[in-house]
């Protein structure tokens, strides 16, 4: 918090900080005693009315009254990661959009929208990059209308929680009533330490056969959900045989692009789970990586798996952002839409 020369808290963000990440501090009266002042950290979204919004590094947006305030200061646009490899966000979101092809893309400026027949939000969301060339609100009425025409609801991938995300966009977004179904956090960490486990018993392939796809917990796959497991420069697919007849007992894929080696699909049957395999699949995956040439790893992983969440911490990952799909308005599909909405499309992130 910003103190003055004689000892006493200041305010020194105003509206023209809109956009830039702050730290402040506010007062309430009406909380218990000792739990008076929070403390806030993100980007100043708006300022408007005597209202501020922050979004936070989890996409959270607190929206906090002007005469609440006692303390604030612009802080650096991201705080230093202290571990794994340095990376920016537009690199990871370049190398995970690979790793994740749709079937169907189609530019509006700097925006991709992309479809595959609602196989998953990543493959059928928008992903904006910059400007997308039209005012904001005749993009999301271009980016309705082309998905409608396909008989998709309209997703848009938002990130938050490092230099260069989109908190601002998020929060114009949640102004226009679109609504954040899922938050997820891309991870990274060295390839090294997840290449030194042991990995008894893994098979690796370069197609997703009728074997793996039995433990893989997506069903009724089509021709369009193979093509987008299959997409990216170099796919390799980890299993490890059940007992005869049954499904795997653990899966995995990856994909290798350039330096980075990213993670995806790890499932393990749970009546075989605390046995090491998902280490091990992601173990021989990064064996094979590191023969390819790479030398990070990234994945992703949903904000309430903690399984999974504790597996990666030991493997030495760590967060580098979040991201976040947000859904169109169920009021914002007027008659000339082009076309139904498809109920729950893209179960997943």
């Amino acid at each position: 918090m910003e103190i003055s020369a004689g000892g006493r808290l200041e305010v020194r963000i105003t509206t023209a900080d809109v956009g830039k990440r702050v730290s402040v501090r506010r007062w309430n009266e009406h909380a218990a005693e000792g739990e008076r002042f929070t403390d806030t950290v993100g980007v100043l979204t708006s300022w408007d009315n005597g209202v501020l919004v922050i979004t936070r590094r989890d996409g959270e947006s607190v929206r906090i009254t002007e005469s609440s305030l006692v303390a604030g200061k612009v802080v650096p646009a991201a705080p230093a990661r202290r571990r794994g490899p340095a990376a920016s966000y537009e690199e990871l979101v370049h190398i995970s959009a690979r790793a994740w092809q749709p079937v169907e893309r189609e530019r509006l400026g700097e925006w991709e929208l992309r479809a595959a027949s609602g196989f998953t939000r990543r493959a059928n969301s928008v992903l904006p990059l910059g400007d997308p060339g039209l005012p904001l609100d005749e993009a999301l009425d271009a980016v309705r209308r082309w998905y409608a025409t396909r008989g998709l609801p309209a997703y848009i991938q938002l990130a938050t929680g490092a230099e260069g995300t989109q908190e601002f966009l998020c929060a114009q977004l949640e102004a226009r009533g679109w609504t954040r179904e899922v938050t997820a956090e891309l991870w990274t960490g060295p390839l090294a330490s997840v290449a030194d486990q042991e990995a008894p018993g893994v098979v690796l392939s370069r197609t997703a056969d009728e074997t793996w796809l039995a433990r893989y917990q997506r069903k009724g796959l089509g021709e369009v959900a193979l093509k987008v497991l299959g997409s990216g420069p170099s796919v390799w697919f980890a299993t490890v045989p059940g007992a005869e007849g049954a499904p795997p007992a653990a899966i995995g894929r990856c994909v290798v692009d350039g330096r980075w080696a990213g993670f995806a699909a790890v499932e393990v049957d749970p009546a075989q789970r605390r046995r090491g395999l998902a280490t091990a699949v992601m173990a021989a995956l990064a064996r094979q990586a590191l023969d390819e040439g790479a030398s990070a790893a990234w994945l992703q992983v949903e904000t309430d798996n903690a399984g999974a969440r504790v597996l990666y911490t030991r493997l030495g990952f760590a967060a580098h952002h979040a991201y976040h799909h947000y859904r169109e308005p169920d009021d914002s599909r007027g008659p000339d839409a082009g076309g139904p909405t498809v109920a729950g499309a893209g179960p997943a992130v």
